[in-house]
């Protein structure tokens, strides 16, 4: 899960992401509300953590603007703001939950992984279940051992069934992207869940229905 980190006090940033890396979630750190539409631009995310009082664009204003362009992910300010005013105005700005700091971080971990399972629920594929949230991967009722890239690959395969995932978007979950490193990673998925995967030479792959 992919979380995009507004916050531009260093000390709390820097505890924020050692919390949620070591509960497996990938982080990104950013300072101010410019950053963020550069981010989100580039990338997708499964959730948003916003600081409010940032530079250059405050985590409000920035939501506004992200909500604006249809981008629904769910978002938490995390703020020393405390008034109703404030909070009011944040719901308005259309955050799913408002943490104030000092904050338990416990507290904090407890709400992000209800929000995430809400959004993320399981994909059934013939005889596979994909937990998104518990990225577990069942076949048969039994629990497939996949690396971290090849669960990565099958999530955007399965995410797109029936639809040509370009090559250049698996080669962003790579460690060392090529066209052969990617052909072995699908013949594999192929030949351990017995995955129906076709081939547009030069473009990408699709996971077909059965």
């Amino acid at each position: 899960m992919k979380i995009l980190l507004l916050e531009d006090d260093a000390i709390l940033a820097q505890t924020m992401i050692q919390i949620l890396e070591q509960e497996n979630y990938d982080v990104t750190l950013v300072e101010d509300g410019e950053e963020v539409l550069e981010a989100t631009y580039e990338n997708r995310f499964d959730l948003y953590l916003f600081d409010i009082n940032v530079p250059l664009l405050n985590g409000m204003n920035t939501l506004k603007l992200l909500r604006n362009a249809d981008d629904n992910t769910p978002t938490f300010f995390i703020t020393a703001l405390r008034d109703t005013a404030s909070i009011l105005e944040g719901f308005d700005c259309g955050c799913n939950d408002y943490i104030k700091k000092p904050f338990d971080l416990d507290e904090l971990l407890a709400r992000i992984k209800a929000i995430l399972k809400r959004q993320n629920p399981i994909i059934k594929y013939n005889d596979i279940t994909f937990d998104l949230f518990e990225n577990r991967i069942i076949k048969e009722d039994k629990e497939v051992s996949l690396g971290i890239v090849e669960k990565e690959i099958f999530s955007l395969l399965i995410k797109n069934i029936n639809i040509t995932v370009n090559k250049s978007t698996f080669f962003e979950y790579m460690n060392k992207p090529s066209d052969t490193a990617l052909r072995v990673l699908i013949s594999k998925l192929k030949k351990v869940l017995e995955l129906n995967i076709t081939n547009t030479k030069g473009i990408g792959y699709k996971l077909e229905t059965l």
